[in-house]
């Protein structure tokens, strides 16, 4: 009984408390005049952050059930420029619930709803910040006289705009919903939200160990995250502003595709096929417009490389560095590159674009212990890129590839609404087979030898590159063969008999002892200034003509059969006509009817002899049956018995 009548009692208290409460606030609501809370409100405003709020609008004050006072139209921080840097549609500071039944004006907390927070770099490096800065420090900085206040700001539905007067550009952050916590009390800074920058939402959040020392120039511990869909980022170091702003700490950015995260930032776009999934862990130093990165672990497309990075921003950015890897895959950047349309018979038609090369310039080291691009493999690697202007040259110092070594230099660029390339390759005593197989697909030549391509070209689609093709291609090759046809056994066979027909000789090997092959490229057209082949049984001569547009052949030449049983030699002229991957060789037909006898009559008819009668020897020569061999005579009967 006791118990419950002291908790009746304790209750009772507490109603009386809160019923006292009440009425205080109602009483204050009366008694407190709104110009008093109004000013008390923007001084305690203008003492923590040094802004003094200008306002232009009206002013509410509630003081119940919950003291706030709201101000419509603030503008803070005005530069006298006549741009301010934070412009508000309601600024609502929130009252302390103690000091106010006691009298005193206290804020808890302001928040900003709707604001637009101008940031302008002016010429010279200043911006209409750069006085408001000087004004916080001096509102931080220590003062033993002055009493705590509100340490935590809110921003509703705000936007940031970022402008450049001297580059031009302007940058656009919307949907801002942030929460500060100001150091009026502690000296750290920190700041969490999100907002919406080209599209996406980005998850952010700023912390600083030391707020004064940054506005001061001093050095500050600083932490930054942004996560967004495209792109995730990381800094974790410290920041100083003394001459010049410095940055130093490590560095983590993640994408799953750097493509489309290239694509987001709407600064840089990416020509062919590749740059997906993107990691980069790194020391970084960041000042003066450059990012100097050491220690670099980068991962793009699967591939893993280490060096050092220098990345620089303005009009034309640019990356520089050297990169080591021990194994690079770069197929997935010339899948994009295609040459052929769909039908595989026909050079491609589809406009070639090559977005980005413009934006962005390039210099770049790189080596690798193996590189792998489509289907060559090639081994050790030393490459540079340079890329200025819109134009990427690729100079390959040395490659051990093939067997042999790998030299030159690659180059394209846009040109005249299309684009320009450049190929200026050697490749040094290097495995044919496996060469040509590898990187032209053709698998027709074994042995050793030496490749030279001098060509360039240019247009706005491959079929258009191809009708501007100019230049020179050579190779020599020894101790080989040519794949897939035997000349001496078909050279055998018609030698023995010429109108026989030629047989199935698409298989074999014919041996060489040298090939020599001398091409001059004028307008996609293709001379042969120079083809033979010596091999201790076949000599071949080619010459002739290719359309490189057309994909065709016009090739005349010669196979002469060295060790001919005759005492002549065998010599067997030739055309070779058709598509590149279908066509058709054909012996010289009045060559073969010379070697042969038995038609030998049908040449002589066009010299005067009545072709039909011509014709007619050859076909009984031809169908005659070679004569009967005489019948034995008959044994003589046996004697008959005696």
């Amino acid at each position: 009984m006791p118990v419950a009548t002291g908790l009746k009692r304790l209750a009772i208290a507490a109603a009386a408390m809160v019923a006292v409460a009440f009425v205080t606030l109602i009483v204050l609501s009366f008694l407190m005049p709104a110009a008093v809370v109004r000013d008390a409100v923007a001084k305690q405003i203008q003492a923590v952050t040094g802004l003094d709020p200008i306002l232009r609008g009206d002013v509410s004050v509630s003081l119940f059930p919950s003291g706030t006072v709201t101000f419509r139209n603030v503008l803070l921080g005005d530069d006298r420029t006549g741009e301010p840097a934070v412009v508000t549609d309601e600024l609502t500071a929130r009252l302390r619930y103690f000091p106010l039944l006691a009298g005193r004006i206290e804020i808890a907390d302001v928040t900003l709803v709707r604001p637009t927070i101008t940031v302008t770099f002016l010429p010279g490096g200043q911006s209409n910040w750069s006085g408001l800065i000087e004004t916080l420090a001096r509102a931080l900085a220590p003062n033993p006289g002055r009493t705590a206040s509100f340490s935590e700001i809110g921003i509703n539905d705000g936007t940031i705009v970022v402008r450049d007067t001297e580059k031009g550009y302007i940058e656009r952050l919307d949907n801002v919903e942030f929460q500060i916590a100001w150091p009026s009390i502690s000296r750290s800074f920190g700041a969490n939200g999100h907002l919406v920058w080209h599209g996406e939402p980005v998850e952010a959040s700023l912390a600083l160990t030391d707020f004064l020392a940054a506005l001061s120039g001093q050095r500050s511990g600083v932490k930054v995250r942004l996560a967004a869909a495209p792109l995730k980022l990381a800094f974790d170091g410290a920041a100083s502003a003394q001459p010049t702003l410095k940055l130093e700490g490590t560095l983590g950015v993640d994408a799953p595709s750097l493509r489309e995260a290239l694509n987001w930032t709407g600064k840089s776009k990416v020509p062919f096929g590749g740059f997906g999934r993107f990691a980069l862990r790194a020391q970084s130093t960041i000042g003066g417009g450059v990012i100097s990165l050491a220690n670099v672990n980068v991962e793009l497309d699967g591939n893993t490389a280490e060096g050092v990075l220098a990345l620089s921003a303005g009009d034309h950015r640019m990356v520089q560095g050297t990169l080591a890897a021990d194994a690079l895959d770069l197929t997935p950047y010339v899948t994009g590159m295609r040459l052929l349309a769909a039908n595989e018979r026909k050079w491609d038609q589809l406009p070639i674009a090559l977005d980005g090369l413009a934006d962005m310039n390039l210099d770049l080291r790189l080596s690798a212990a193996s590189i792998k691009i489509a289907n060559a493999q090639l081994g050790r690697t030393a490459v540079a890129a340079n890329m200025r202007d819109g134009k990427l040259d690729v100079t390959i110092g040395e490659s051990q590839a093939f067997g042999g070594v790998v030299k030159g230099a690659v180059g394209i660029a846009s040109a005249h609404g299309g684009v320009e390339a450049m190929t200026h390759v050697q490749f040094v005593d290097v495995d044919l087979e496996s060469c040509l197989g590898q990187v032209f697909g053709i698998q027709k030549i074994a042995g050793r030898g030496n490749l030279m391509l001098n060509i360039d070209g240019a247009g706005d689609s491959v079929l258009a590159m191809t009708n501007t093709l100019n230049g020179t291609a050579s190779l020599t090759a020894h101790n080989g063969a040519l794949v897939g046809l035997n000349v001496e056994q078909l050279l055998r066979r018609l030698e023995r008999r010429p109108l026989s027909g030629n047989g199935d000789f698409r298989s074999g090997r014919t041996p060489f002892d040298q090939l020599v092959l001398n091409l001059a490229i004028d307008h996609g057209m293709v001379a042969v200034q120079d083809m033979h082949i010596d091999g201790p049984a076949v000599r071949l001569a080619v010459g002739g003509q290719a359309s490189v547009p057309l994909r065709d052949l016009d090739l005349k030449g010669t196979a002469t059969l060295i060790s001919s049983a005759t005492t002549n030699e065998f010599e067997l002229p030739f055309v070779v006509q058709g598509r590149w991957d279908d066509p058709i060789m054909l012996p010289d037909p009045q060559s073969l009817i010379r070697h042969s006898g038995a038609a030998a009559p049908l040449l002589d008819a066009v010299k005067g002899r009545t072709a039909g009668d011509a014709v007619r020897s050859v076909i009984d020569q031809l169908m005659a049956q070679p004569p009967a061999a005489p019948a034995a005579e008959p044994a003589a009967a046996p004697a008959p018995p005696k």
